[in-house]
């Protein structure tokens, strides 16, 4: 409040120079702190009216303080606006240049930096759109630090309505956020990231009979395999199942079939 009314004392009553005033304000306090870690901050989403288009996006700043502001935070509700008109599903960049009531998030950045005094940066961004048949669940954690958005296949749209793919849907989001899975399947799974497990259980057993370090690493990859891979998971809410098992039976009793297509996990810090 004070630095409004100073802005505006500054510029003599001119409300848009005030502003300014204001925004060059924030643009200098970047410049000052671009070095600066911006560990803190808000994790968000927005859904469309009908459900076929949801966004995901992270903003950070330097201390929970900021975080938990309200300035902080409605930027942080204006970034998901913004990213839910944006030309491009992913890329920091396109999202700060989009315009939402003549404004780009860019300028929402720079005045909110003049307000709070820190660094302010968007952390990642994503959008999903359904093609076909299908939902999206999104999970955030209830500290808004670290959340989910899983977008399930359907075998028709009213499988895809049904309150048993929407619970499944909301939970298996729920058990990325928690469980952070390197990857969709094994397929998903780097390269290097299999190539480095595989050296390091071999190296563990190197002085054994060649076709006895085979099985063993076979079987430790198995593991590893269960433990890292989404669909392989026990489920956190019942490890009696996988995740797969889980959306399964979700879609059988539906009337229907389901798959998990992709997901993003974004996480403050």
């Amino acid at each position: 409040m004070m630095d409004c009314k100073k802005a505006l004392e500054e510029s003599s009553g001119d409300f848009d120079k005030a502003i300014e005033i204001l925004r060059k304000r924030g643009l200098a306090t970047l410049a000052k702190r671009a070095e600066r870690e911006t560990s803190q901050g808000l994790v968000v989403s927005k859904v469309n009216q009908d459900g076929k288009t949801a966004v995901m996006a992270c903003l950070c700043c330097e201390t929970d303080f900021v975080a938990r502001s309200d300035d902080f935070v409605a930027a942080a509700r204006v970034l998901a606006e913004h990213g839910m008109v944006c030309r491009a599903d992913e890329g920091i960049d396109e999202v700060l240049q989009t315009k939402v009531a003549g404004k780009t998030f860019n300028d929402v950045v720079t005045e909110t930096v003049s307000k709070t005094g820190e660094k302010i940066q968007v952390g990642d961004y994503a959008r999903y759109k359904l093609s076909g048949p299908g939902l999206i669940g999104i999970y955030i954690h209830f500290n808004g630090k670290v959340g989910t958005m899983v977008e399930i296949e359907t075998s028709d749209d009213k499988v895809a309505t049904t309150d048993s793919l929407k619970q499944a849907a909301l939970d298996i989001a729920m058990h990325i956020t928690a469980t952070n899975p390197l990857g969709l399947d094994k397929d998903g799974i780097p390269a290097d990231i299999i190539a480095r497990e595989k050296a390091i259980y071999a190296d563990q057993v190197k002085n054994k009979p060649r076709e006895i370090v085979d099985k063993i690493v076979e079987g430790k990859m198995k593991k590893f395999y269960e433990e890292s891979c989404l669909v392989e998971q026990p489920f956190v809410k019942d490890d009696s199942k996988t995740v797969a098992q889980v959306l399964e039976e979700a879609a059988k009793k539906a009337g229907g079939t389901a798959k998990i297509k992709r997901y993003v996990r974004f996480e403050v810090g």
